[in-house]
């Protein structure tokens, strides 16, 4: 029904991935796998929907507390998730990161600890650290391919008097883990046991593959817990702006509400972005499954391609994400001179794994969120690059 093929030109759009390039590569002849938008236009049932709400006319302040809006967040969670959700305890933001630093000032001092598994987001670091609290990190560990959590060494950590917040990615980012809600039990009633409170980023909760199911927070949350996020990622509406979230404590929602409209003077939310997610709740869904099958098989091509160059790589996708967390340790290429060649020469920007941590150096992020055809000419640069380092 949908064809995701198509090449869509997003040069000359103010585009981050494509025309701002070289903030961080250095160059601005560099075939994009970035930052995680996706180069396919949004499903047409929101096209359709924001045509229509500009037609009218009139873009005047706009409320998201309506049943319009909350309707559709309950009947998506219980259509994907088979969840049912409490719209009474919902809020709203301009982003998740930005409900994340809210979230982080109400429930944290300066100096106060903020436990995350890493390697991390490269957003969490930035929003722990440039709001003076310390990130304690909880490395993820890797066995058969598969990632896991040592939660012995996380209930070390959320032990520490100083630690007040579990910044949880789930799915997480940027391995691609789907944590399974047995993992999450144990970690509620470990965040529980040592009055930790939650905050929960569940961007990429529409992103699973296979078997895997996304269990959302509030099956499993005990202590006062925040799920934040948006269809952002997956409709490909990030520019839009528009976040939402739930907040279980009513103490903490009125002190987040307090910060979002007196403090920060955000009492209204982009009129275009809540019609875009009620559009997608609504009507998206099977946009959304032919997208999951294509960027699967774009992970699928990924695998293929870098196994029977590297064997020795036996690189498996991702159980959830559009973001290829490719470990290439058993190949002993330097990252340094691994993105010298991947830009200089092959003209490609993929992003390096130190982005993400100390724990991701030795590994590459390839964003496969576009047509097939940039796919493979980003995996066959990338193999090219490495077949110049390998010994």
């Amino acid at each position: 029904m949908f064809d995701f093929s198509k090449t869509v030109d997003r040069h000359g759009t103010w585009c981050t991935q494509w025309d701002y390039i070289a903030d961080r590569f250095g160059a601005n002849d560099l075939l994009p796998f970035t930052i995680s938008d996706m180069d396919f236009a949004t499903a047409p049932c929101i096209t359709e929907t924001l045509e229509k709400r500009i037609a009218h006319g009139v873009l005047g302040y706009s409320r998201w507390q309506h049943e319009d809006f909350l309707g559709a967040l309950r009947h998506w969670y219980a259509k994907r998730f088979n969840s049912a959700i409490d719209t009474d305890t919902a809020v709203y933001g301009p982003s998740v990161i930005y409900m994340v630093a809210q979230l982080i000032r109400l429930w944290s001092q300066p100096g106060e600890f903020v436990v995350t598994h890493t390697p991390a987001y490269d957003a969490f670091y930035k929003v722990v650290l440039g709001n003076q609290r310390q990130l304690l990190s909880c490395p993820l560990k890797q066995k058969e391919g598969e990632w896991y959590c040592d939660m012995a060494h996380l209930e070390a950590l959320l032990a520490r008097p100083q630690t007040k917040v579990l910044l949880l990615c789930s799915p997480q980012n940027p391995t691609g883990k789907v944590w399974t809600q047995a993992e999450l039990h144990i970690m509620a009633e470990l965040c529980e046991r040592h009055d930790v409170k939650v905050i929960s980023d569940e961007i990429h909760m529409d992103m699973t593959w296979g078997e895997h199911r996304h269990t959302p927070w509030n099956e499993v949350g005990k202590t006062p817990w925040a799920l934040l996020t948006s269809a952002s990622k997956s409709f490909n509406i990030p520019a839009l702006t528009g976040a939402y979230g739930f907040i279980n404590d009513p103490a903490t929602r009125d002190a987040y509400f307090l910060q979002l409209k007196s403090k920060d003077g955000l009492s209204s939310p982009a009129v275009l972005a809540v019609a875009a997610h009620i559009a997608a709740y609504r009507e998206g869904q099977p946009w959304l499954d032919e997208l999951r099958g294509y960027l699967q098989a774009n992970l699928e091509y990924v695998a293929h391609e870098l196994n029977a160059a590297f064997p020795q790589l036996n690189w498996k996708i991702p159980q959830a994400t559009y973001l290829a967390w490719i470990d290439l340790r058993a190949l002993a290429v330097d990252d340094q001179a691994l993105q010298r060649i991947l830009i200089d020469e092959e003209k490609v920007a993929i992003m390096p794994g130190f982005t993400y941590g100390e724990e991701g150096r030795g590994f590459v992020r390839l964003n496969v969120g576009c047509p097939r055809s940039k796919v493979e000419l980003g995996v066959q640069k990338l193999i090219s690059a490495l077949n110049k380092l390998v010994k």
